[in-house]
C-alpha cells in the first residue's frame, strides 16, 4: 500500500466544494463535507471531466459535463451502483490533509 501524501492544509479546502489534487501519479477529488473528509478519482468514467469541479449536494457530486452523479462516500454512480470510481483514504494530521490509495480487498476464491 502506498504512503499517505500531503495534499494541502485544512484551510485550503472549502466546505462542500471539491478540489483536485495529485496523489501517487493520478488526480484525486478531495471533499470536506459536514466535518468529514472524502476522496474519489477525479475523472468521471463517462467522458473524463473533473469531478472536483462538480456541484456537491448532500454526499453526491454531479459531473459538470453530463450530470452523472457519484456518492463521495463510496464512489458509486447514483444511477447504477455497479459502476464506481476509486475511493481514497483521507486523514487530517494537525493542519495537514493526507491522502493515499485504499488497500484493495482480497476476494475469496469461490470458484473451487
Amino acid at each position: 500500500m502506498s504512503d499517505f501524501e500531503s495534499v494541502g492544509k485544512v484551510a485550503d479546502f472549502e466546505e462542500g466544494v471539491g478540489r483536485a489534487v495529485p496523489v501517487d501519479g493520478r488526480m484525486v477529488a478531495v471533499f470536506h463535507k459536514d466535518g468529514e473528509w472524502y476522496a474519489i478519482d477525479d475523472l468521471c468514467p463517462h467522458m473524463g471531466a473533473s469531478l472536483a469541479e462538480g456541484h456537491v449536494e448532500d454526499h453526491t457530486v454531479t459531473c459538470p459535463w453530463h450530470a452523472w452523479r457519484f456518492c463521495i462516500k463510496d464512489g458509486t454512480w447514483v444511477d447504477n451502483p455497479r459502476i464506481k470510481v476509486d475511493c481514497f483514504e483521507v486523514k487530517v494530521d494537525g493542519d495537514d490533509v493526507l491522502v493515499r490509495e485504499k488497500e484493495v480487498e482480497e476476494k475469496a476464491d469461490d470458484e473451487s
